[in-house]
């Protein structure tokens, strides 16, 4: 079973999907909140206009100020996804807390996901820099919603519900694999990164594993970044090296030195002084 919908919105929250069907939108934002899905289901942007069965084009002048024709999906709380394929769906806003088997989700073509602020933030020194990756909306409320957070982060809409650390890390680890399974290295990196930021932010964990989940962070962006470790070490060169500079200034000229504290050489500079004045009395 194919359904085609050019609409707005498409509210499918709480439906039973018995039997295995593909759902083609363009310019929705869809709902699929708690939705049972007994058979495969495929959620889909058509890029074209739909096409009737005798050959028109389908009007679509109610949607003419719309700013494109993608879709966007809400939600998949209360979802077993291991039936669900998306394909070129807008992921941005979707809310992924509480589904099942969300490591058995396909993602094909282009799903595209929020993503961290871009700017330099001067909320306190040194300043706030994050590093671009694929975020979930739920990080976004989680962030926005904290004490001193920066310009950028989005606020949970109402009805959004609340999502914390604890509960967005194993959404961050069955989206790793599922971008895993989709042989897509780059997402798949971009979501372990999330998953051990909100380890390192959950409050269950011990303090000792929060030191060092922090200075993992801190050193290489937990295996990931780089040019952190890269920048801490040309750090260390070069303060090494301006020690190593120091010292020898300290020491002054090595030859000079070298001279004044060779016994050797003085000796054979005297006796040579003693041998010609002796020379100088014999004639």
């Amino acid at each position: 079973m194919t359904l085609s919908f050019a609409a707005h919105s498409l509210e499918c929250r709480r439906t039973r999907w018995s039997s295995t069907a593909e759902v083609r939108l363009r310019y929705a934002t869809v709902d699929f909140a708690h939705a049972v899905f007994e058979y495969p289901l495929t959620i889909a942007a058509e890029l074209d206009p739909f096409v009737l069965d005798d050959g028109q084009q389908l009007a679509e002048d109610p949607h003419a100020s719309a700013p494109s024709s993608g879709v966007r999906l809400a939600s998949l709380r209360g979802v077993d996804a291991a039936h669900l394929v998306l394909a070129d769906v807008d992921l941005s806003g979707c809310l992924f807390a509480g589904t099942v088997h969300l490591d058995q989700l396909r993602l094909e073509g282009a799903c595209t996901f929020d993503t961290i602020p871009p700017a330099v933030h001067w909320r306190r020194w040194p300043p706030v820099r994050f590093t671009e990756r694929r975020v979930l909306a739920e990080e976004h409320h989680w962030r926005a919603s904290r004490p001193g957070a920066v310009r950028g982060w989005n606020v949970a809409v109402l009805g959004a519900g609340r999502a914390g650390p604890l509960q967005m890390a194993p959404v961050y680890r069955a989206l790793r694999k599922a971008f895993e399974d989709g042989k897509h290295e780059p997402g798949a990196a971009d979501f372990y990164y999330g998953e051990m930021e909100m380890r390192r932010h959950a409050g269950d964990i011990p303090r000792s594993e929060r030191f060092l989940l922090t200075a993992y962070w801190a050193l290489s962006g937990y295996g990931l970044r780089a040019s952190r470790a890269l920048a801490l070490a040309r750090r260390r060169h070069v303060s090494d090296r301006r020690a190593a500079d120091g010292r020898r200034s300290g020491e002054g000229d090595p030859e000079a030195d070298g001279d004044r504290h060779r016994p050797g050489r003085q000796g054979q500079g005297h006796l040579r002084d003693r041998q010609g004045r002796s020379e100088e009395s014999c004639r």
